[in-house]
């Protein structure tokens, strides 16, 4: 298949919200696996990867450890953010136009639509599966926080993949859709363009300060947000 378009979406604050779920499986990971309370560890959780938030957890409550403990930590928030499902489900919710934007870059044969988050590979799942949304996007060609800890070198990575099955891709039609300052960020490490919808974490005047070549306020104008993307 020629591609003429790719889609990177991130998930929290982008697509759903997730009612706490993943921030909660954290904490509860941390005191449960350590017996040391992390309520109030402070780590900002957005735009992050699920290693570098471990990471920075770890070293605010001056747990050692390194590799293995993170890895102890990563594996029960897995389990945590899977246990979790309905509660996402019940207590959390699609953002507003998602489902018929991702409707509709699916009808275009020449559109690859994927994952670029720093959610683990296995919480993305878990977090999209709540709602039916893993149907319509290509998982196994997107980037994961559990590919690298640098959300920088997470473009590189879905790319590489993209192209290992589809052949080259011009970066100028690469699009990530992300909620943060840090997605452009990615974005403009990787060569590519960022869409960013104030959603979710950030204000939308941080957003508009942050270089990306879009932001909207929201997905629900599906044939605008095309248009952008075109």
């Amino acid at each position: 298949m020629r591609v003429e378009r790719v889609v990177l979406w991130d998930i929290d604050g982008t697509l759903v919200h997730t009612a706490g779920v993943g921030a909660e499986a954290f904490t509860t990971a941390i005191e449960t696996l350590f017996g040391v309370r992390a309520a109030d560890h402070g780590v900002s959780l957005a735009g992050k990867t699920d290693l570098q938030i471990g990471r920075e957890i770890l070293t605010v409550l001056e747990l050692a450890g390194g590799d293995v403990r993170l890895a102890r930590l990563i594996a029960e928030t897995e389990r945590l953010v899977a246990a979790g499902q309905d509660r996402i489900r019940t207590h959390g919710r699609v953002l507003p136009g998602v489902p018929e934007l991702i409707a509709a870059l699916a009808a275009e044969p020449v559109t690859v639509q994927t994952l670029l988050t720093g959610n683990t590979a296995t919480n993305a799942a878990s977090k999209l599966g709540a709602f039916g949304l893993h149907e319509q996007l290509n998982l196994d060609l997107g980037a994961y926080g559990s590919d690298n800890a640098d959300r920088n070198a997470l473009v590189d990575v879905a790319l590489g993949r993209i192209e290992a099955r589809h052949g080259s891709v011009d970066r100028r039609r690469v699009w990530v859709i992300g909620d943060t300052p840090l997605d452009a960020a990615c974005a403009a490490a990787g060569g590519v363009r960022c869409l960013l919808v104030a959603s979710g974490f950030a204000p939308r005047e941080a957003l508009d300060a942050c270089g990306a070549d879009h932001v909207v306020d929201n997905l629900t104008d599906t044939e605008a947000i095309l248009a952008l993307l075109a």
